[in-house]
């Protein structure tokens, strides 16, 4: 599917309501995921993201764990609410887990120590782009998504589940589907209250 970029930008939106079944096949989605890895820009081209796709099974199985971790730090009599959540989660077609490589990460700070401190700040902006270009990438073909943050709940048993490399760090996790209805409006902050032209 052919669009601008700026169609592509507003294409992605938080899709909540998805299907199992996706628009297109598997080798698709992984060449979106493959593309974006190589292709996202890192700092001193370290190339520290990771990245995981769980179908089928392995997709139930992590919304299986977060929701099992969920359950021992909300309340049983308020839980509904999270278990209908993790459950739209679930009913989807499949999860891609966002990692970055904290051994690359402590590489470059030993490497370049002027640059110690900023080297983690660069790793995180280095996976929203690629977190981004996965999106926007799942988002033309047909597919909805939503970013989610379960990070400090489930990351050591999804390691343990999946034995993941421990210097892997889970950032984000991007439950996907087919998209089973549009997103709503979306209201915008007047842009010269965000955009200053110097000249």
């Amino acid at each position: 599917m052919l669009m601008n970029f700026y169609d592509a930008m507003k294409e992605r939106r938080s899709i909540y309501n998805i299907s199992d079944s996706s628009p297109i096949s598997d080798e698709k989605i992984k060449e979106i995921i493959e593309e974006s890895v190589k292709h996202t820009p890192t700092a001193f081209n370290s190339q520290s993201g990771r990245v995981i796709l769980l179908l089928n099974d392995k997709h139930k199985r992590f919304w299986d764990i977060t929701e099992d971790a969920l359950r021992k730090v909300v309340p049983e009599g308020q839980f509904e609410p999270t278990e209908q959540k993790i459950e739209s989660f679930r009913k989807g077609y499949g999860t891609i887990l966002f990692f970055e490589d904290q051994d690359t990460v402590e590489s470059l700070k030993e490497q370049f120590p002027l640059y110690k401190e900023s080297f983690p700040i660069y790793s995180l902006e280095s996976s929203g782009m690629l977190q981004y270009n996965i999106w926007t990438g799942l988002a033309i073909n047909g597919l909805g998504a939503s970013l989610q943050h379960y990070t400090e709940l489930i990351e050591e048993d999804v390691k343990s589940e999946w034995n993941i490399d421990k210097s892997w760090k889970l950032l984000a996790q991007l439950p996907f589907g087919k998209k089973e209805e549009d997103a709503g409006e979306k209201e915008f902050l007047p842009l010269d209250k965000r955009v200053k032209i110097l000249d």
